[in-house]
């Protein structure tokens, strides 16, 4: 197998490869579980893959229910591209008004990247963002023609230098448990798991919630210093697929 042949399986100009030449090269470059899936997406052989949806994400009823009822906890629905698709009162106190945003602007990638405000809040801005770049990378991967998601992949290069860079890295990270600190401007530090499910009626959506490790008192001011508002909290996102 030539270096041009991985190269060009790489920009997606060969599909429908064997899987046992794809294990192959997999063993070979000793690719870390993403990896593989990442290449096997590419090559459009991903074992268990999803159809495509079409249309426009919506939230179920139940589950924007189950956001509601979830007053100790932020937490949101994701797009898998990173869209806020929905969020309770603790997701905005903790991060930001998603409700003041376009709809279109709704995207944690391109808050991590183009918001200071945001920026702001990471304690380690540099891994937060890589590890956007690499959940946006594995993205890409698996849905080459989301014209949505390759206008948010052209306008971030465009406007910031180290996702230019970090994209060109071709690093990839599937959703997992992480553990992120924020410097909150009315908490102060915060130190929080992020949990990440998938909905099994829409496979495109991810719950996503922040529980306390070691800052349940921050958490809990946070929480309780949330103004009342349940008109903001759970309004729609209409993003394209």
């Amino acid at each position: 197998m030539s270096v041009d042949y991985v190269v060009r399986l790489e920009q997606g100009r060969t599909r429908r490869v064997s899987r046992p030449v794809l294990d192959a090269l997999a063993d070979a470059l000793q690719l870390a579980p993403d990896e593989r899936s990442y290449l096997f997406a590419l090559a459009d052989v991903s074992p268990g893959a999803r159809p495509r949806l079409s249309g426009r994400p919506e939230v179920a009823p139940r589950l924007r229910s189950l956001l509601e009822g979830m007053h100790d906890v932020p937490a949101m629905v994701l797009h898998r591209r990173m869209d806020v698709l929905a969020w309770n009162r603790g997701a905005a106190a903790l991060l930001t008004d998603f409700g003041t945003l376009p709809p279109a602007e709704r995207n944690l990638i391109r808050l991590t990247f183009l918001d200071d405000s945001f920026r702001a809040l990471y304690a380690d801005w540099p891994r937060a963002a890589r590890e956007c770049v690499a959940v946006l990378r594995m993205e890409a991967g698996r849905r080459p023609d989301d014209r949505t998601l390759t206008a948010l992949v052209g306008e971030l290069s465009v406007h910031d230098t180290d996702f230019r860079t970090w994209w060109a890295g071709h690093q990839v990270r599937g959703p997992r448990q992480l553990t992120k600190t924020y410097h909150h401007p009315v908490a102060g530090t915060v130190t929080l798991d992020v949990q990440q499910f998938s909905v099994d009626t829409h496979p495109d959506q991810l719950l996503v919630a922040y529980t306390a490790s070691d800052s349940q008192e921050a958490l809990r001011f946070l929480l309780q210093w949330t103004p009342t508002n349940p008109s903001a909290p759970l309004r729609k996102t209409a993003t394209p697929q």
